[in-house]
């Protein structure tokens, strides 16, 4: 293969010394090989060594160069000028090449490092101690100070580059361009970056949710076709949290998935897992990052065709989500309509088969349900700088409610007071939800006044029978018009985080038609 005509022979750099030292031995030997077959000599450090050694390949071991051996558990070995001149050093610079001959530095042109798996030993919950012998010292020393001189050494820090870095020394005759050791330089940068936050935000979290300097970052796991809108950039990122969700989503089939398909999908996502699948089955639809039909069943179809009877329209290219697994049953139900993307936890072989026919339905299957209770953060960009919060883990099981009206409420209307409340909590603020029989009838969202969220929740339900349902929003009424509206509906029951000056006036005017009021004294705006 010939070179590209904008690369001149003076960017190309042979790969002459190769030093590996890997934590994730993927591919490691069958790499490793390749590199020999290519006139590569090899050094290599601890565990990597030996296994480079047992598959009868020729390496010389790190302490050979150092001449001094690896000390204080591993903690302490390629930390040494023989090795780190290797990797820095300018090899066309006189003044370099001198030193290089003093102290007999011989350069290294490719370095292949991964780190030890902080991230991973994190989320597992491990003990303090375990965690901290997880933080990598040479490594990231390493990989920078390459990454640093790129214009000489390449560097390797992901086992699935391996197949592209043989690629390139076949197509540049042993060498790999400067335009390619540049891009592997960024990635390495950007590696030892993530590393370092994961390490930041450990210890911050030790002593506290708002630390002085918080740092967020995320390996790509798509580069998207476009953002929001088609003349957006876009790419989904994955920052280790274990969560069941978008993030751990195989996508069995389908047209590729966009920017709003992922974010549609999450809000749906974490809407149905309010709902414990081992106490019911719950289906949520949703279209433009709010819920246009929520509901619970006996199973997935029954809670489904519920969901979708309170917006058939705007259900019309939605995701539809699910906490149990999708079936046969609901699957022939999904697929007489128009949908994005189905996400559910797994879904049956037969199900499987069926969507199959559709080509363009997306199918992600996350393998569990997100836990509502778990803490995590929430970021959000703004000018010059972003937003953090803690996610909205409230749970309504936990919270005492407080009957606040005459009227008691009934056992029916309790139960779907708590569904209409966990609904409440994934609609854009204002929010006003009307529910009956645990499935919404009308969702009012996004206004800039609640009485108008109530008013539009009504309208749009204006062919149901409004008659014995309940209604939650997401904050206190700040007047009793809010609550006025609601009650023409044709509620008989309201729940609310009440806290408002005018709660007395707004309870007075509950008293007065007869209807229950409970509240919750949580506040869900979402924004």
């Amino acid at each position: 293969m010939s070179l590209d005509s904008h690369i001149e022979a003076s960017d190309i750099r042979k790969v002459h010394r190769v030093l590996i030292s890997v934590f994730n031995k993927k591919n490691l030997i069958e790499f490793s090989t390749s590199l020999v077959k290519r006139g590569a000599v090899l050094i290599s450090t601890g565990g990597t060594a030996r296994s480079i050694m047992k598959s009868g390949l020729q390496v010389e071991t790190v302490s050979e160069i150092t001449r001094f051996p690896e000390i204080m558990e591993g903690r302490v070995k390629t930390l040494h000028p023989a090795i780190h001149g290797a990797l820095l050093a300018k090899r066309d610079d006189p003044k370099y090449l001198k030193e290089m001959n003093k102290h007999g530095i011989q350069g290294i042109d490719l370095l292949v490092v991964n780190l030890y798996p902080f991230e991973e030993i994190c989320i597992s919950g491990a003990d303090m101690n375990n965690v901290i012998e997880n933080i990598d010292i040479g490594g990231p020393a390493m990989i920078r100070a390459a990454a640093k001189n790129h214009a000489y050494t390449a560097v390797v820090t992901d086992p699935d580059d391996y197949e592209d870095v043989l690629v390139k020394l076949d197509a540049y005759e042993g060498g790999l361009p400067f335009s390619y050791r540049r891009e592997l330089a960024a990635r390495a940068f950007a590696r030892t970056a993530a590393y370092d936050a994961a390490i930041c935000n450990w210890f911050s979290a030790l002593d506290t949710a708002v630390p002085l300097f918080r740092t967020v970052s995320g390996k790509r796991n798509a580069a998207l076709r476009y953002g929001e809108n088609p003349h957006q950039t876009a790419g989904f990122y994955l920052t280790g949290e274990k969560r069941y969700g978008v993030g751990t989503a195989s996508v069995l089939q389908g047209k590729k998935i966009s920017y709003n398909n992922i974010s549609d999908a999450d809000t749906a996502f974490e809407l149905v897992a309010e709902f414990n699948p081992k106490r019911t089955a719950a289906v949520a639809i949703v279209k433009h990052a709010n819920p246009c039909g929520v509901a619970e069943g006996e199973t997935v179809k029954e809670a489904y065709l519920k969901a979708l009877a309170s917006d058939p329209v705007s259900a019309f290219g939605s995701i539809v989500a699910l906490n149990r697994d999708l079936d046969l049953e609901l699957a022939r139900e999904i697929i007489q309509n128009f949908v994005e993307v189905i996400i559910a936890p797994s879904a049956t072989s037969e199900a499987r088969v069926l969507i199959e026919k559709k080509r363009n339905l997306r199918l992600l299957l996350t393998g569990g349900v997100p836990d509502p209770y778990a803490s995590g953060i929430m970021v959000r960009s703004v000018a010059s700088g972003f937003l953090v919060q803690s996610r909205d883990n409230r749970v309504l099981e936990d919270t005492a409610l407080k009957v606040v009206t005459k009227r008691q409420p009934t056992l029916s209307e309790i139960e779907d007071l708590k569904f209409a409340f966990c609904v409440v909590k994934h609609v854009k603020s204002n929010a006003i939800v009307y529910a009956k029989n645990k499935a919404t009838l009308s969702i009012g969202a996004g206004q800039m006044s609640r009485i108008d969220s109530a008013r539009l929740a009504s309208q749009k339900c204006n062919e149901v029978s409004m008659g014995g349902c309940v209604a939650a929003s997401d904050a206190f009424f700040p007047f009793s018009d809010g609550l006025l509206s609601v009650i023409e509906a044709g509620v008989t029951a309201v729940i609310q985080p009440g806290g408002s000056v005018r709660d007395e006036e707004v309870i007075t005017l509950a008293d007065a038609n007869d209807i229950t009021m409970v509240f919750s004294g949580i506040r869900h705006f979402k924004h």
